[in-house]
């Protein structure tokens, strides 16, 4: 399976740092997560990457998180109701790892919606570095 690109949006059992204080290993719910960064770490080759939470949940303050509109939506073939990137929080995996699911019904199968625009991939960018420059985020690394 080829590395996604910053900008991409997969389908991955997220964990949220809620559940993850409480012990749980496993995201509750597989969802549209985008990637909003990739590493290459120079000990052994692995790609590590950062993905943002897709929700329908609105976020507390309009800083918390960054409005997909439905065009967007549309293009990456989700649902029609309003939706968010949250940018308090982030998981962290080495690529592919096993929290990666297919989209149901995407012939071939892939983990891949498809990507979103620069200038979106920008807001989410600014809005998750503006909340942990704030110290307003928090990072899950999950098990490879």
């Amino acid at each position: 399976m080829s590395v996604p690109t910053r900008g991409a949006v997969i389908r991955y059992s997220y964990l949220w740092a809620d559940e993850s204080a409480v012990g749980a290993e496993e995201g509750r719910k597989d969802r549209p997560s985008l990637v909003l960064a990739l590493a290459v770490r120079k000990e052994d080759g692995l790609t590590e990457i950062l993905v943002l939470a897709v929700t329908h949940s609105p976020p507390r303050t309009e800083t918390d998180g960054v409005l997909l509109s439905p065009d967007i939506k549309r293009h990456l073939g989700l649902d029609d109701a309003p939706s968010w990137i949250v940018t308090t929080e982030a998981n962290f995996f080495v690529w592919p790892g096993p929290d990666l699911r297919p989209i149901p019904g995407r012939k071939p199968a892939t983990v891949v919606y498809g990507h979103v625009p620069d200038g979106l991939l920008t807001r989410v960018a600014r809005s998750y570095l503006n909340n942990r420059q704030r110290q307003r985020n928090r990072m899950v690394r999950r098990t490879e």
